[in-house]
């Protein structure tokens, strides 16, 4: 009986779980974000993909940046709390767990280039920021610096 239990509260716990335009994967999921955040959608058109910026209440602001085929190259965010990095960077995670695991100066930002992504993560408390973008989804008349 407690085994039942415990499955229906992970399932619960999993499905209750924020949705995340997820890096690499198509942007269907911005309309969950915002309803997560309680923030305010911006949708801004830019040359050659757009931005959706999503401004939290509590200072927290995640820039999702999707190309005209309609998948995410890039994500960024900023605010006093570090988001759910598994949620963003989605199969991406597990590139940035192991670089975290291995040994590094602990001064700075962690920064992980691998040939699938690159991810970049810093600050303090109230402060975190970080960005992440797959290098080959980034669209051909852009370079990686669109990601901010």
């Amino acid at each position: 009986m407690n085994m039942k239990i415990a499955t229906v509260l992970l399932a619960l716990l999993l499905g209750a779980a924020p949705a995340w335009a997820v890096l690499g994967q198509p942007a269907s999921s911005v309309q969950s974000d915002h309803a997560y955040f309680r923030g305010m959608l911006v949708q801004l058109p830019r040359q050659g993909y757009e931005l959706h910026q999503i401004s939290a209440p509590d200072g927290t602001v995640v820039r999702e940046y999707v190309s005209q085929e309609g998948t995410v190259f890039g994500v960024s965010w900023q605010g006093p709390a570090m988001p759910n990095l598994s949620q963003l960077l989605g199969s991406y995670v597990t590139d940035f767990q192991q670089a975290s695991q291995s040994p590094h100066a602990r001064r700075g930002p962690l920064v992980v280039r691998t040939e699938r992504v690159v991810i970049e993560s810093g600050g303090h408390m109230r402060a975190f920021h970080g960005r992440a973008y797959v290098p080959s989804l980034i669209p051909n008349n852009l370079t990686q610096t669109v990601v901010q």
